[in-house]
C-alpha cells in the first residue's frame, strides 16, 4: 500500500499518524487516568516512527500501549472504552470516517483479546470503537478465529442504531476488502446479513452493502443476480437507491460485458445501434498526453447505452493488460445521430498503472460488446 503519492511529496500516513495524533490519543488516556503516563507513552511511542509504514505504525502504537495499559485484558477493555471521545455523529449520512488514531485501538483488541474466555467482551469493545472509527480490519481476524460466534454476533450489529455499527456488519465481513486479511468463511456466508442491511436509509451503509456484492460477483455472479432481483421484489429499499446500489454492485461484471447484468440494469445486450466514425485524433502519443478520440452512434431504435472504452496497456513484458474506463450512459431514440468526444490523459506518474513504450489498443465497449479497436503508438 503506497502512502506517499509521487510527484506531490503527501504522504498518508504523516497526516494520520504524527506526533500529534499521538499525543492527542495518550491524553484521552490520561483525563481517564491520570496514572497513564502520556509523556512516555509519546516518547516511546515516537522512537524511529518516520521511518515506519502506515500499518507499522499502527503496530507500534497498539504494542507500545500494551506497555502502559492493564496487563489484565478485562481492564485494559474498560480503560480503552472509558477514554473515548463521543461516537460520531449518527445524523450524519455518509462520508464521516472517523479518526485513524484509533485503529490501533483494534489491533490491541486482536492482539490481546483472543482468548476464548474474552470473545464477548473483545466484539464489545469493537462495536464501541467502530462507532469512533471502522473496525473493519479488526473483526476479520474474530471472524476467522470464532466465525459461528462473531457471525452471529455481526446479525444483531445489522439492526444496531448507529450507522457506523450497521456499515461494520456489512464491510467488515467482504470477502476483498482491500488491504486486509482474507476471510476462511464462504464468500457468500454474509449473505444474510445483507439482506437486513439493504434497505439502510444511509448511504454509507448502502455503499458498502453494493462493495461487498461487487465482491461476490467475481466468484458467485449468480448469487448476486439472485439477491438483486429478490430484493427488488421485496421493495425494502427505494428504488432510486436500489438502482444505484445495483449499478454498483455489478460494475465488475458491466466491465466484462455480462449479458445477465447488462440486462438486469435495463441494457440490451446486442443494441441496434450503428457505430461510425471512429477515429483518434492522433496516433503517437507521449506520457501525459490525452487520447483523443470520437465516434457517431446511429441508431435504429430507442435504446439505453452505456458506453466504455478500454485501453489495452503494454506492459514490461510485452504483453497487453486490459483496464476498462467509464465513459457515458445516455438513453437514443430511434433515428438519432449522436457525436460522442472523448479526451483522456495516459499520467506519468499514475499509481494504477505503468506506462511503457509501443503499440497499444483502444476499443470502443458498448453494451458489454466491442464496437471496434484502434492503435496507437506510446512513444
Amino acid at each position: 500500500m503506497s502512502t506517499t503519492s509521487s510527484g506531490t511529496g503527501f504522504s498518508l500516513k504523516d497526516q494520520l499518524f504524527n506526533r500529534e495524533r499521538v499525543t492527542y490519543l495518550a491524553r484521552l488516556f490520561h483525563e481517564q487516568d491520570h496514572e497513564f503516563d502520556q509523556t512516555a507513552f509519546v516518547r516511546t511511542t515516537m522512537r524511529g516512527f518516520s521511518k515506519l509504514e502506515l500499518k507499522e505504525r499502527i503496530v507500534r502504537i497498539a504494542t507500545t500501549l500494551e506497555r502502559f495499559l492493564s496487563d489484565d485484558f478485562r481492564v485494559a477493555a474498560k480503560q480503552i472504552t472509558q477514554a473515548l471521545p463521543p461516537p460520531l455523529d449518527p445524523r450524519r449520512s455518509d462520508d464521516d470516517f472517523g479518526d485513524f488514531i484509533f485503529a490501533p485501538l483494534g489491533e490491541y483488541v486482536v492482539r490481546n483479546g483472543m482468548d476464548p474466555k474474552h470473545l464477548k467482551l473483545s466484539l464489545r469493545t469493537l462495536k464501541s470503537l467502530t462507532q469512533r472509527f471502522s473496525m473493519e480490519d479488526a473483526i476479520r481476524s474474530f471472524i476467522n478465529e470464532y466465525p459461528d460466534e462473531t457471525m452471529r454476533e455481526l446479525s444483531k450489529w445489522a439492526t444496531h442504531s448507529h450507522y457506523h455499527v450497521r456499515r461494520l456488519a456489512s464491510e467488515g465481513t467482504r470477502p476483498l476488502l482491500p488491504w486486509s486479511k482474507r476471510l476462511l468463511i464462504d464468500s457468500t456466508a454474509a449473505i444474510p446479513i445483507l439482506d437486513e442491511v439493504h434497505g439502510d436509509r444511509t448511504r454509507y451503509v448502502t455503499r458498502s452493502v453494493a462493495n461487498h456484492l461487487n465482491d461476490i460477483s467475481k466468484s458467485h455472479p449468480d448469487v448476486v443476480l439472485l439477491t438483486l432481483e429478490r430484493w427488488k421484489r421485496e421493495e425494502r429499499q427505494s428504488a432510486d437507491e436500489l438502482h444505484w446500489m445495483s449499478q454498483h454492485a455489478l460494475r465488475t461484471l458491466v466491465k466484462k460485458g455480462d449479458r445477465d447484468a447488462l440486462q438486469f440494469l435495463g441494457f440490451r445486450s446486442c443494441p441496434d445501434v450503428e457505430i461510425s466514425e471512429f477515429s483518434l485524433r492522433r496516433t503517437e502519443i507521449r506520457p501525459g498526453e490525452a487520447v483523443e478520440f470520437s465516434f457517431v452512434v446511429d441508431a435504429r431504435r430507442d435504446e439505453r447505452l452505456m458506453v466504455d472504452f478500454v485501453i489495452d496497456f503494454m506492459k514490461a513484458n510485452g504483453k497487453r493488460s486490459p483496464k476498462v474506463h467509464k465513459l457515458k450512459q445516455l438513453e437514443v431514440k430511434k433515428g438519432s445521430q449522436t457525436v460522442i468526444q472523448k479526451k483522456h490523459v495516459l499520467r506519468a506518474n499514475a499509481t494504477t498503472y505503468t506506462l511503457y513504450p509501443g503499440t497499444h489498443q483502444l476499443a470502443l465497449q458498448i453494451n458489454g460488446q466491442n464496437r471496434g479497436t484502434l492503435s496507437f503508438e506510446l512513444l
